[in-house]
């Protein structure tokens, strides 16, 4: 009896290891891919225009300014003299450049409605500050 319950757990700790090392080797499924695409400064604008209800004159002005951005930021990586910390300064400079830009063709509400939109989108690797739960708790 002994000898046909050991015989049975071993053959069912085996068939186990060998279930998970089957497992582990098989691929995961297919799911959201992220892949990086060239930025399109016209679709940017098609689609900022239905969030923020911008005037054909708005999304006209609006389209140069984001595709001089995708060139300046593309030029920006493609940039290999400079160190991360360069290209992290130039792009702040980059994005308060449009920035003011921005200001000139939105109106002040548009570009609150702008900010909210951005900060919505963040995902988990920007996540937005949290703040400090009551000390209470």
């Amino acid at each position: 009896m002994k000898r046909i319950l050991l015989s049975a757990s071993l053959a069912l700790a085996l068939s186990g290891g060998l279930a998970f090392a089957q497992s582990a080797t098989t691929p995961a499924p297919e799911g959201k891919h992220f892949h990086h695409h060239r930025p399109n400064a016209q679709q940017e604008a098609a689609w900022l225009s239905t969030k923020l209800n911008l005037s054909s004159d708005q999304t006209a002005k609006l389209e140069p300014i984001l595709a001089d951005r995708d060139q300046k930021m593309s030029a920006l990586w493609s940039n290999t003299s400079l160190s991360p910390d360069e290209k992290k300064q130039q792009m702040r400079t980059l994005h308060q450049d449009l920035k003011q830009q921005l200001s000139t063709v939105l109106t002040p509400d548009q570009i609150e409605q702008m900010k909210s939109l951005h900060h919505g989108r963040r995902g988990p690797h920007h996540p937005q500050s949290q703040t400090a739960p009551p000390s209470g708790l």
